[in-house]
């Protein structure tokens, strides 16, 4: 008995096509939530707040993300740096317990990403920090942010608009292609 290649081929086909539907509507859910839904905030494993810190202190972007001015990434900032202040300060409080108790069980905390691109973008914070842009132009004035959430989009458009707006010649380039 002999079966055809394509007799063969045909009987997969409706499971391709369900598998393309399902992919596509993966993605396309994934553009939307990265595109249209930038407030997003979620729920940290410490309640660590931007406003105490960055805000009544005014402790600099880069004292905690010391990756920010050499790096593709700002980094978050180790246990070890959060207990230089807290294994003195605040001690009695639910927050800094928990993070004493990361630091006694020598483990990282498990922070949830909020500003989260796609693996396949070049970002380069440090090139950014050199050229003085604000934080905050990015992520908003996180220094009212009791919990960080995404204020901008950081999609292709959103970037090159701001290195068209800054006459960037970078940004121009990109776009000729990138429309």
């Amino acid at each position: 008995m002999s079966v055809s290649v394509r007799e063969a081929l045909g009987a997969f086909k409706p499971a391709a096509i369900a598998v393309g539907i399902a992919l596509a509507a993966y993605i396309a859910g994934w553009v939307a939530y990265e595109v249209f839904f930038p407030g997003t905030a979620p729920v940290q494993p410490i309640e660590f707040s931007h406003v105490i810190h960055a805000g009544d202190y005014q402790i600099d972007c880069q004292y905690c993300h010391i990756y920010a001015a050499r790096s593709t990434t700002a980094g978050v900032p180790a246990v070890e740096k959060c207990m230089g202040c807290h294994k003195v300060i605040a001690t009695d409080k639910p927050e800094i317990q928990k993070l004493t108790d990361y630091w006694n069980s020598r483990q990282a905390i498990p922070w949830i990403k909020v500003h989260d691109l796609a693996d396949f973008v070049y970002f380069p914070h440090k090139r950014h920090v050199q050229a003085e842009v604000a934080c905050q132009t990015c992520h908003g004035e996180v220094q009212t942010m009791a919990r960080i959430e995404r204020v901008a989009p950081l999609s292709m458009k959103w970037c090159v608009g701001c290195h068209e707006e800054r006459e960037v010649e970078n940004g121009r380039d990109c776009w000729t292609c990138h429309k």
